[in-house]
């Protein structure tokens, strides 16, 4: 019968001399580390956009279609952007490996997963609603087709 090979986060039981790195038990604080971080960066590159999209919507004024509703699911798609990046570095910066913490970092990450769902919904309905380009090339191609 073969042995079973359990990942663990115990950092004394790493072997450094090992040169077969696959061998090596995972460190599941960097892991949870590194994700926080790249969810981060596509927070900010969202947000970047929304932030566009409300620049675009506002430069078009009140006589657009839809620009109330814009305007508010924009705001709110942007706070959420803010909440969750908050809790992302709030997240990165406990310690998985602390036992006492792990309940914590569970219920944050199960927050930060709910409001990634509600914000990419209303994000689907802001494209719906569609915040279009303006500005000197928007006038340009409506002027002068291809």
């Amino acid at each position: 019968m073969e042995s079973a090979q359990y990942l663990t986060c115990d950092e004394h039981s790493i072997n450094p001399g090992d040169p077969n790195p696959r061998s090596q038990p995972i460190n599941l604080n960097h892991y949870a580390t590194k994700k926080s971080v790249a969810e981060s960066m596509l927070d900010v590159a969202l947000f970047m956009s929304n932030a566009t999209r409300l620049k675009a919507v506002l430069e078009q004024g009140p006589a657009s279609h839809y620009y109330t509703t814009l305007v508010t699911l924009i705001s709110i798609s942007l706070l959420l952007q803010v909440a969750i990046g908050i809790l992302l570095v709030v997240i990165a910066r406990l310690n998985l490996n602390e036992v006492g913490k792990q309940w914590q970092l569970n219920q944050l990450n199960n927050a930060a997963t709910t409001l990634v769902c509600i914000m990419v919904v209303i994000n689907v309905f802001i494209t719906a609603f569609g915040a279009h380009k303006t500005g000197f090339l928007a006038a340009r191609t409506s002027r002068n087709p291809l």
